[in-house]
């Protein structure tokens, strides 16, 4: 499996709201854990030439429980703001450690490179940076809460 077939993996569990999905084929295993689905462990295996005898299918059906509700956005924002995406799954913090003020709050100008948020993903902390230039109108996610890849972060008026 590449980096894209993962990333599409994920986003299909995030999808239809299921708690844990395990993939194993040819040396290689994935498990992907709810409720923030991030990859839990991720590693290839030596390979080793053994018979295969097993007999039954290569992946029961999966059938999804729950679907998460859709996010609810008004027509107006989605018009007439640019929004600011997660770019991965992972923990979001406004700031780079709790004693330090935000990266940016509502009104704040932002040109693009800025540094707007922080995304903890399995231990590191990825500094996000602005793709857009403009000013801050709205902070969509709560400091220190999980986020999902493609996930609404900021609502950006442009310049």
């Amino acid at each position: 499996m590449n980096n894209e077939e993962i990333k599409d993996l994920i986003k299909l569990v995030s999808k239809l709201g299921l708690g844990k999905v395990e993939i194993e084929k040819e040396g290689f295993k994935i498990n992907i854990k709810g409720p923030n689905l991030v990859p839990s462990g991720v590693y290839m295996a030596p390979t080793v030439a053994t018979p295969q005898t097993n007999t039954s299918p290569a992946q029961p059906p999966v059938t999804a429980t729950e679907a998460p509700a859709p996010p609810v956005s008004t027509p107006s924002e989605s018009t007439t703001f640019l929004t600011i995406k997660s770019s991965m799954i992972g923990t979001f913090y406004r700031s780079s450690s709790p004693d330090r003020p935000p990266f940016v709050e509502v009104g704040t100008e932002i040109k693009k490179g800025d540094k707007i948020c922080i995304i903890e993903a399995m231990k590191l902390f990825n500094e996000i940076e602005s793709e857009v230039s403009g000013r801050i109108v709205k902070v969509l996610v709560d400091d220190a809460t999980p986020v999902e890849f493609d996930q609404p972060l900021f609502l950006v008026e442009p310049a």
